[in-house]
């Protein structure tokens, strides 16, 4: 199936996605990689709070390149899930609904997903250049200390994806 969805994500708009299904995606996501990952968990195991509300929220595992002149970012092609696992499943619990990335996740993030009623989507690993057009605006939320890596609100419009692992737990990545 295709759908076009308008983020944030509603539960019943992730309960009708099934692995395989074409997803464009349009509105607010938050960007974020393996170092505001480890920040975020940290920041919880301290007792802190957190600098954004994950509720509801859909992050894009991704580190632009500097933006070219007259774009609002460079390329932002999407990076391997597996080195987020360690931290997914805690920010889950916390109510993020869905993750944007490439490659398999484990075992852990698959129970979260499901626990949850979540989703996670594969984007397209080398097409970072053509995924920035979808891209209408970026705006350094938190961690700007970190670069690349910092967590990041985008504006998308008609921003592709795949479901890869559902609501339910089927996973593109051990499909039979």
């Amino acid at each position: 199936m295709e759908y076009h969805l308008t983020l944030p994500l509603n539960i019943e708009d992730i309960r009708k996605l099934r692995v395989g299904d074409f997803v464009y995606l349009t509105g607010p996501m938050l960007t974020a990689r393996d170092a505001a990952h480890k920040r975020l968990c940290e920041t919880l195991r301290d007792g802190g709070a957190l600098p954004v509300s994950l509720s509801g929220e859909t992050v894009y595992y991704m580190g632009p390149t500097p933006a070219p002149p007259g774009r609002v970012i460079g390329a932002a092609g999407p990076t391997t899930a597996g080195r987020m696992d360690a931290y997914a499943p805690t920010l889950l619990d916390l109510g993020l609904k869905g993750m944007i990335a490439k490659g398999k996740r484990n075992q852990a993030v698959k129970e979260a997903i499901v626990r949850n009623e979540a989703v996670y989507f594969a984007a397209i690993g080398g097409a970072g250049a053509l995924l920035s057009e979808c891209i209408q605006s970026s705006e350094i939320l938190a961690y700007e200390d970190l670069g690349t890596e910092a967590i990041r609100r985008l504006i998308v419009k008609d921003f592709p994806v795949i479901v890869a692992i559902d609501a339910a737990g089927n996973d593109i990545y051990s499909r039979d």
